[in-house]
This record gives structure tokens, C-alpha cells and sequence, in this order.
């Protein structure tokens, strides 16, 4: 026989529930435990980061790898995401016309500058070896500096950046571009600063980048940016590329200007000086190894490469000395010994020199 509920002593916290009690208690519990997992399940799907939206900007015959290298940059970070697309990535043509060309490829433009109306996370305009167009393309600056301002973040690969100055959008702002027309775009738009041995350089909001694969070292940059190192590391190993390259940010650095030279005895001797900068490496001691006078020496080292042996020894140290400070905590002192200065001071007279900035510096700014 169910009776009332028992009369609570003076130590009882409340009113024992009978049968009926404890069902009424069950039922709530279910309810409150159906509402804790429906809340969660909506904080995980809140946590889960949007898809940014990223748009390529095509202007007409433009390389073909300033625009495929970042796209697939953004596409293997889809791919490699656990938690779905991180990017709707676009192409927008400069023309009326969505198709369009680049390199060899005929390309179908997702949109226009004339109908493309969709929102912009992050927008980079491409080069293209016609970058003379740059200087005529009225419609496209307007649409550029009305765009530019509404995105998180815009900027170019390559000869974009001359896209970008035509449109007064470097103008008293840091930019980079293919070392090979940096001199031209410094001149075209002298309230530009232009840096010339970078492969991409941020500006506030700004990201441009040096020639053609510095495309994909932008795109990395900005995916390590959003969604951190590990899967910036992972897309950079599927495309088999550095995340950061040998030389730090350089894109002209000792390592490429080894590769230049035809003479087979320049070329081993650059590679030995890559690999023994610690060493005293004078102009004699250089001429004795390739069994040559210093004059005849010099002069057959400036002819192959574009610069003198001393330049080029410079360039490696500096290069060497980057890296460390880039991925190491090495102290200054044991940088420039493993690198073959002959003090921390002969270094930062070094750096100053090739990059603008000290050792101390250069270290800080790498690692913001």
C-alpha cells in the first residue's frame, strides 16, 4: 500500500519523494540531460570555424601557377581539415567574359569584377607576364578600391602587385613583387616601398608576394595564419614544398645563385663554401682550391655568377645565419662562429648591409 510521504525530520534537506516523487524526479532528469546534450551538441557546432571565402582575382593571360599554386594551397587545407572546408576558394575574372586564360589553360571563371557580388574574406589579384595591362584596366581599379577595404585581408602573387599600385593600393604601404621587375615597380610607384628580396611581405592588411611558387609560400603563410602551424606543415608536405624556405624569406638567396654559374669549377666551389662557411674562406685561400690566381679567379667567378667571390661568401654566411636565428634560440655569439663571422659585430654590419635590419631584430620580427 503507497502512502503519503514520509513527514521530514529537522536534519532532512527536503521532502523525500515517494513512487510517484521519484518518477516526476526521473522525468526532469531526462529532460535536463536531453537539454545539456542538445546545448552541447549546438556549442560544438557554433565552435566549428566558418568557411573563410577566398578570392582569386584572374587578369587575362595570367601565369598559370600564380593562380593554381595558391588554389591548391587552400584546396589541400580543405582536404587535410578534420573539421570540413575551411575555404571557398573563387575564381573572378577581370572582364566581362568568365573565360580566361592562363599559361596554357583555358579557364571558366566562377564570376566577374561585373557580377561577382559575394562577400570577401581574402582576395589576391595574380600576375601575369602582361602586367602592362595594369595600366589600363580603369574598370578594374575602381572595382579593386572599392573591394580591397571590405576584405580581411587582399593582396597579390607576383606581377599583381602592379594591379594593386595602379589602383593607389601600395601607396605608402610595404610590398614585394618578382625580384626581376621590383626596380620597376619601385619606379612606377614611388609612394610604394618596394622590397626586393622577400618572398612575401605583410603590411597591415597587405600580403604580396615574390614571382610565381612564392604564390604558394603566401597562401601557406596565410593558412598557418588561420588555422596554425601543424596544418600549414601538413599541406606544405603534400605539395612537397618548405614551409619555410632554406634562406628564410629570401627568394634570391646563396643556394639559388650556386645554381647559376656554367664553369664546373664555380659551381663545386660555390657548393664547398655552402657547406664550409665556418672555415676562413679568403679570396686567396678560394683561388687556391680551383688552382687558379686571384685575379683570373675573380675574374672567372664575377663572369659565371654576377658577383664577386666576397659578395657571394657574404650572401651564404647571411643566409646560413638567418636560418638559425629563424628555427633556433642559438645565441648570437654561436651564430656568427657556425657561420664564419668573426664576431656578433662583424654579423650585424652584415645584416645591415643585405637586409636592412640586425641579427637581434631580424629574429624578433621573423617569429611575430
Amino acid at each position: 500500500m503507497i502512502g503519503w510521504p514520509q513527514q521530514r525530520s529537522s536534519g532532512d534537506s527536503g521532502q523525500r519523494p515517494g513512487i510517484f516523487g521519484r518518477e516526476r524526479l526521473l522525468r526532469r532528469e531526462a529532460v535536463f540531460a536531453a537539454e545539456a546534450q542538445r546545448t552541447q551538441g549546438h556549442t560544438e557546432m557554433v565552435a566549428k570555424p566558418a568557411r573563410k571565402s577566398v578570392a582569386i582575382v584572374v587578369p587575362p593571360s595570367a601565369q598559370s601557377l600564380d593562380v593554381s599554386g595558391p588554389l591548391d594551397a587552400f584546396l589541400e587545407a580543405n582536404r587535410q581539415s578534420t573539421g570540413g572546408d575551411l575555404y571557398d576558394v573563387r575564381l573572378i575574372a577581370t572582364g566581362v567574359s568568365r573565360n580566361i586564360k592562363a599559361g596554357g589553360m583555358s579557364l571558366v571563371a566562377d564570376s566577374s569584377i561585373v557580377d561577382d557580388v559575394r562577400s570577401i574574406d581574402t582576395m589576391l589579384v595574380a600576375g601575369t607576364p602582361d602586367y602592362a595591362l595594369a595600366y589600363a584596366s580603369a574598370e578594374f581599379h575602381a572595382w579593386l578600391r572599392r573591394r580591397a577595404p571590405k576584405t580581411r585581408r587582399y593582396g597579390s602573387v607576383c606581377t599583381g602587385a602592379f594591379f594593386l599600385g595602379a589602383a593607389g593600393l601600395l601607396d605608402g604601404m610595404s610590398a614585394t613583387t618578382h625580384w626581376q621587375h621590383a626596380a620597376e615597380l619601385a619606379e612606377r610607384f614611388p609612394a610604394a616601398k618596394v622590397v626586393p628580396d622577400q618572398i612575401y611581405v605583410q603590411d597591415g592588411a597587405l600580403y604580396t608576394s615574390a614571382g610565381v611558387t612564392a604564390g604558394i609560400d603566401l597562401a601557406l603563410k596565410l593558412i598557418e595564419d588561420d588555422h596554425g602551424r601543424d596544418l600549414a606543415l601538413t599541406v606544405a608536405r603534400r605539395l612537397v614544398v618548405f614551409l619555410k624556405r632554406p634562406g628564410g624569406q629570401s627568394q634570391f638567396s646563396a643556394h639559388l645563385a650556386a645554381q647559376i654559374a656554367d664553369e664546373g669549377k664555380i659551381r663545386s666551389l660555390q657548393h664547398w663554401i655552402l657547406d664550409h662557411l665556418s672555415l676562413d674562406l679568403t679570396l686567396d685561400s678560394l683561388a687556391n682550391r680551383v688552382a687558379m690566381s686571384v685575379r683570373n679567379f675573380t675574374r672567372v667567378f664575377q663572369g659565371e655568377t654576377g658577383t664577386t667571390p666576397a659578395d657571394f661568401v657574404e650572401m651564404a654566411r647571411v643566409d646560413a645565419a638567418r636560418r638559425l636565428l629563424e628555427e633556433s634560440e642559438t645565441p648570437l655569439q654561436r651564430v656568427a662562429s657556425r657561420c664564419g663571422f668573426a664576431s656578433p659585430d662583424t654579423m650585424r654590419r652584415a645584416f645591415l648591409r643585405r637586409i636592412g635590419t640586425g641579427p637581434n631584430d631580424y629574429r624578433e620580427r621573423f617569429r611575430r
